[in-house]
């Protein structure tokens, strides 16, 4: 059977919401199909070409943002500080002068979430979980619980504001990044002058990706374009499947393999190096540098389990798929009742990916974190110590533990040491 963006319904399909009224369903998204698409596919082909110098070893993929975007927190200052956050570990991890750092954002889409539990019950009540504002509420009740279509409208909405929103940031910040550098020098410890390279007409590239989960929605925001002759996801530059729904039959691989943008693959201990290679020819079968970012997430005492065999099946292979880390999924413990991350889980999980890359010959390419720039408790750990009992005080997810500003710039400054720390280029087959 050929691809076309509606072929995902005749595969089975993981983690997709069971709305109650399907006709409501299908104005939706003939809504959304007739909706201005959010990504332009001029900045979709830029990021992959940018991925593909990751791939060949000449930059480093910085990839970070909120666990799940809100409707209600939502305004100007939240994209502006994550915005911010990103320039300024953008300008530590490029201090030194030798890297080129892609600035990727969990951002304009980044609205579902996958859940281990189809249900949630308090009490004697029981619900189905919250999967996102995309698709129901976090308030435990029916209302709020329930599916409803018409919020995919409204996450469109958002997103497009959000674009719009750092596109005015990015045209702005060229003022801003003398000191910007200036600070992340310091709190490296280094010394030399750099100014960083910056188109003053263009501003910054702060590119946007999120999980492509909602296939309703990703499918109603998929264009053909005449030029290319090529289906592209118009969502965000960059989608990714999650661990949980990348099976080689399954909806989501299937979605992703018919459409032209950069796609991500988290990448988990399940994942076996036969499975993994078989993904690989499904979703980039002509083997195109910037086409396929790998995102190991196994947590840190699992990594050198199974890292090294993944790497090694996809350099013997030739493949040129980019190896990234996301250090904060397999390392997400419960202490005080709160679900939360150690800081040092996730520097020991970073500092095996690349001593693994290392030693099988592959790219460090990247990084993948969810983060904040607003005081949050839900991490421990890092340069001003939250503990057990500061968990309650700030503790705002409606999902998964962030890095707050503090500790988010923390990893920055660890990351700029692994970077310096390598001393030759790794092969380009990653």
């Amino acid at each position: 059977m050929s691809w076309n963006p509606g072929s995902w319904r005749s595969r089975p399909a993981r983690q997709l919401p069971e709305y109650p009224d399907p006709l409501a369903l299908a104005r939706v998204e003939s809504r959304l199909a007739s909706a201005a698409p959010l990504a332009r596919i001029a900045d979709i082909r830029r990021l992959t070409e940018r991925l593909a110098e990751a791939a060949a070893g000449r930059a480093f993929l910085l990839q970070g943002g909120d666990c799940a975007e809100s409707f209600a927190e939502f305004g100007a200052n939240k994209v502006r500080t994550i915005f911010n956050l990103l320039l300024q570990m953008e300008a530590m991890l490029a201090a030194d002068g030798r890297h080129d750092i892609v600035p990727l954002a969990r951002i304009a889409g980044q609205f579902a979430k996958p859940r281990s539990a189809a249900t949630e019950t308090i009490g004697d009540v029981t619900l189905p979980c919250y999967r996102g504002d995309i698709i129901n509420g976090p308030c435990f009740d029916a209302d709020s619980r329930t599916p409803d279509p018409e919020r995919m409208l409204q996450a469109h909405r958002q997103s497009k504001v959000t674009l719009e929103l750092l596109g005015a940031f990015s045209a702005a910040a060229y003022a801003d990044l003398d000191e910007i550098d200036r600070s992340a020098r310091a709190r490296l410890g280094l010394h030399a002058e750099r100014r960083r390279a910056a188109n003053k007409d263009s501003g910054v590239d702060v590119f946007t990706s999120h999980e492509g989960l909602l296939l309703h929605y990703e499918q109603a925001l998929t264009r053909w374009d005449e030029d290319s002759e090529s289906w592209w996801a118009t969502s965000g530059h960059l989608l990714w499947i999650g661990d949980r729904t990348r099976q080689l039959d399954g909806a989501h691989v299937e979605f992703a393999s018919g459409v032209c943008n950069s796609i991500g693959l988290k990448c988990g201990p399940s994942l076996g190096a036969d499975d993994l290679l078989r993904l690989i020819e499904r979703l980039d079968p002509k083997n195109e540098p910037g086409r396929l970012v790998l995102i190991g997430r196994f947590g840190a005492r699992e990594t050198r389990r199974h890292l090294p065999a993944l790497m090694q099946a996809t350099r013997q292979a030739g493949s040129r798929a980019l190896w990234t880390v996301d250090p904060m999924h397999g390392n997400t413990v419960v202490a005080g009742g709160f679900k939360t991350r150690f800081l040092g889980d996730i520097v020991t999980e970073m500092t095996d990916f690349f001593d693994i890359a290392e030693a099988e010959d592959v790219h460090a390419g990247g990084v993948h974190l969810e983060m904040t720039g607003a005081d949050v408790t839900e991490c421990l750990g890092g340069s001003l110590p939250l503990c057990e009992a500061d968990l309650p005080r700030r503790y705002l997810t409606h999902c998964d533990p962030r890095l707050n500003e503090t500790q988010a710039l923390d990893i920055a400054a660890e990351l700029a040491r692994l970077l310096r720390r390598r001393t030759r280029p790794a092969s380009c087959a990653a």
